[in-house]
C-alpha cells in the first residue's frame, strides 16, 4: 500500500503524541509514538513509501493488547526494512554535528510493558556519541582528573629513588655506592613486569578505583619506609615490594577509561590519560631531587610518598569505577538484548580468573597479534632510549654525554604530542567511516611504524654535523613512536569486554616489558659484533614485523560491535 499518512498529532505527557493510520483494512492498526528524547533527532522512511520525522527514540505501542504477540511480530518486520537517518544535534539545536546512515533497527522488546522500544542501529550504531548532561560531565572530568593525577603519582614513587641516589652515595653512614644502587634498581623491573601482568588478571575480579588507590597509598608508605631504612638488603625488598605495587596502575586506570569513556572518543582521552608518564616523569626529579638536596636523602623518598597516600586515599574515598555506580547510564548499550542481560548476568556473578583470562583473553587471536607487535615496539623504543646517546658519542662525534642528551631530549616531548595526535586521529577516523573501531586503530598505528621505520632510516643517514637536524629526528622519532605503545593499548582494552581490560592490559604490558628486557643485552651484542648498521636494520626489522601482525587486524571490530 503507498498511503500510509499521519492522522492525527497532538500535545501528550512528556511529548508529542503522532497517531498514524493505514487505509489497508487488513492492515489497519494505530501506532501510538511517544518522543521520548530532544536531544537527538531523525527522520525514517516507511515500509510504506513515505516519510515522517520523530526523535532518535521511540516508545511504540500496540492498542490492541489481545493481539500483542502479533503486533509485535509485525512491527519487527515492517522496522527492520526502514532506512534510518541519525542526525546528532548538539545541546541547544542551533546545528546539525553529523549524519550517518543507517539501514536497520535493534533492540526490539515488550518485557513486561507491551512496548517495543526501538533504537537507530547497526553494527556501528552503538558507536555513536550520546549528548550528556552538564552533571555528568562534570562528575566524569573529575573521574579523569583523578586517574591522571593519581598514575602520575605512581611516576612519583617509582623514579623517587633514581633522583635521590646521588645523595644516598654521597652519604657515608649508609656505605653504598654505584654498584649498590645498581643492585636495588635492577629488582624492579623484574617485579614490575611480571606484577602489571598478575594485577591485570586479578584487577577484573577488583574495583579499579580501590585497586589505583589503593596500591598508590601502598606504594606511598613503601617509599616512606625506604626513607626511614638504613641497610642494603631492607632497601632490596623494599624496592622489589615497589615494582610489584606498581603494576597495580596502569589496568585500574584502562578499566576506568573503557567504562567511562564511548569508543568515539575514547582515543582522546586514553591519549591525553597517557600523558601522565610524562607529567610523573617532569615532576619526579623536581620533588625528589630538590627534597634529597635540601633536607637530606631520606626526604627524597618521603615527599613523594606522602604525596602518594594522600592522593591514593582520595581517590579511593571518592572515584567510582563506572557511570552506573553513580547513578548514570552507560556510555555505551549493547542492542542485542539477550546478550546485554547475559553480559550483565556475567558482571554479577563472581568471576573465575583462570577462565576469564583464558577465554576471554588467550584464546583470542587478535590479543597475540596486538601483544608481539607491542613486544617490537618496545624493542625499538628501549632500543632508541638507552643506546641513542651512546650512538651520537660513537657515530656523529658529539663531544659528551651531557651534550648527546640535549639533542636526544626531544623524544618524551614528541611522544607526549604523537600519542595526544594519535588518540585524536583514531576517534576522528572512526567517527568519520564505517568498519571496525579496532581496525581503524590498528590503520593509524601501522601508518605511524612506517613513519617510526623512516626516522630511524634518516637517523642512521643524517651527518654528522647538523645537530639542528639530529634533534629534529629524534623528536619525530619520539611522535611516531609513542603514537602506537598508547593505541595498541587501548586496543587491547576494546577488543575484550569491560570484565577483561584488566587481564588484557596485563597481559600486553607483559609482553611489552619482555621486549623492553630484549633490547638491552642482545642489542649490546649485535653492535659490538656487527656495528650500528646492525643495530638500525634490527630496530627497522621489529617495525616491520609489527606492520605484518598488525596486517589481518585492519578490519577487526570492537567487542561492542562483535556483539551488536
Amino acid at each position: 500500500p503507498k498511503c500510509h499518512y499521519v492522522h492525527k498529532v497532538k500535545k501528550g505527557k512528556g511529548g508529542w503524541v503522532v497517531k498514524f493510520c493505514s487505509s489497508n483494512a487488513t492492515q489497519n492498526r494505530f501506532f501510538l509514538i511517544m518522543i521520548k528524547n530532544y536531544q537527538y533527532a531523525f527522520s525514517i522512511e516507511s515500509y510504506f513509501g513515505n516519510s515522517i520525522s520523530n526523535r532518535y527514540r521511540k516508545r511504540v505501542t500496540s492498542p490492541y493488547q489481545h493481539e500483542l504477540k502479533s503486533s509485535l511480530s509485525l512491527i519487527t518486520q515492517n522496522f527492520t526494512k526502514l532506512n534510518t537517518k541519525l542526525l546528532t544535534r548538539n545541546a541547544d539545536h542551533s546545528y546539525v554535528k553529523k549524519a550517518n546512515e543507517r539501514q536497520n533497527i535493534c533492540n526490539v522488546t515488550s518485557d513486561g510493558e507491551r512496548s517495543v522500544f526501538v533504537n537507530a542501529a547497526d553494527g556501528e550504531s552503538s558507536l555513536e556519541l550520546k549528548e550528556y548532561s552538564p552533571q555528568f560531565l562534570r562528575v566524569r572530568m573529575g573521574v579523569f582528573l583523578s586517574i591522571l593525577i593519581g598514575y602520575s603519582c605512581y611516576y612519583l614513587t617509582r623514579n623517587s629513588l633514581t633522583f635521590t641516589a646521588p645523595a644516598m652515595v654521597a652519604t657515608a653512614s649508609l656505605g653504598l655506592d654505584i654498584t649498590s644502587i645498581g643492585v636495588i634498581t635492577s629488582i624492579f623491573p623484574l617485579c614490575y613486569g611480571c606484577s602489571k601482568f598478575i594485577s591485570g588478571v586479578v584487577g577484573d575480579a577488583l574495583s579499579p578505583s580501590v585497586m589505583l588507590g589503593g596500591g598508590l597509598v601502598a606504594t606511598g608508605v613503601i617509599n616512606i619506609m625506604f626513607g626511614a631504612s638504613s641497610i642494603l638488603p631492607v632497601f632490596c625488598v623494599l624496592w622489589a615490594m615497589n615494582g610489584i605495587l606498581q603494576g597495580f596502575g596502569a589496568p585500574s586506570c584502562a578499566k576506568i577509561l573503557t567504562s567511562w569513556f564511548a569508543s568515539k572518543e575514547r582515543g582522546t582521552y586514553w591519549g591525553m590519560w597517557n600523558i601522565a608518564h610524562n607529567l610523573g616523569g617532569f615532576t619526579a626529579p623536581i620533588l625528589a631531587g630538590t627534597a634529597a638536596r635540601t633536607y637530606g636523602w631520606s626526604w627524597g623518598l618521603w615527599a613523594p610518598g606522602f604525596i602518594a597516600v594522600i592522593v591514593g586515599a582520595v581517590i579511593i574515598l571518592t572515584l567510582k569505577d563506572s557511570p552506573e555506580a553513580k547513578g548514570f547510564e552507560p556510555v555505551e548499550n549493547i542492542c542485542n538484548h539477550k546478550e546485554a542481560k547475559k553480559q550483565t548476568e556475567q558482571m554479577e556473578q563472581k568471576i573465575n580468573l583462570w577462565e576469564n583470562l583464558l577465554h576471554n583473553v588467550l584464546s583470542n587471536p587478535f590479543i597475540w597479534g596486538l601483544a608481539f607487535t607491542y613486544f617490537c615496539v618496545y624493542v625499538v623504543r628501549q632500543g632508541i632510549t638507552s643506546w641513542s646517546v651512546f650512538y651520537l658519542i660513537k657515530e656523529k662525534g658529539v663531544v659528551d654525554a651531557g651534550a648527546a642528551a640535549v639533542r636526544v631530549s626531544g623524544l618524551e616531548l614528541g611522544g607526549l604530542i604523537g600519542s595526544l595526535l594519535a588518540g585524536r586521529i583514531s576517534d576522528w577516523y572512526i567517527a568519520s567511516s564505517n568498519g571496525g573501531a579496532v581496525g581503524k586503530r590498528i590503520q593509524i598505528v601501522i601508518g605511524y611504524l612506517v613513519g617510526v621505520a623512516t626516522m630511524l632510516l634518516s637517523f642512521r643517514a643524517i651527518p654528522a654535523g647538523t645537530p639542528f637536524l639530529q634533534a629534529l629526528i629524534v623528536f619525530m622519532i619520539g611522535f611516531f613512536l609513542y603514537g602506537p605503545q598508547m593505541l595498541i593499548g587501548l586496543c587491547g582494552a576494546e577488543i575484550v569486554g569491560r570484565r577483561s581490560v584488566g587481564a588484557s592490559e596485563g597481559f600486553l604490558g607483559w609482553i611489552a616489558y619482555l621486549g623492553a628486557a630484549n633490547a638491552g643485552v642482545p642489542l649490546s651484542l649485535l653492535v659490538q659484533q656487527y656495528g650500528w648498521d646492525a643495530f638500525f636494520l634490527a630496530l627497522i626489522c621489529a617495525c616491520g614485523t609489527g606492520i605484518l601482525l598488525l596486517a589481518p587486524l585492519v578490519g577487526a571490530k570492537s567487542y561492542l560491535q562483535r556483539q551488536n
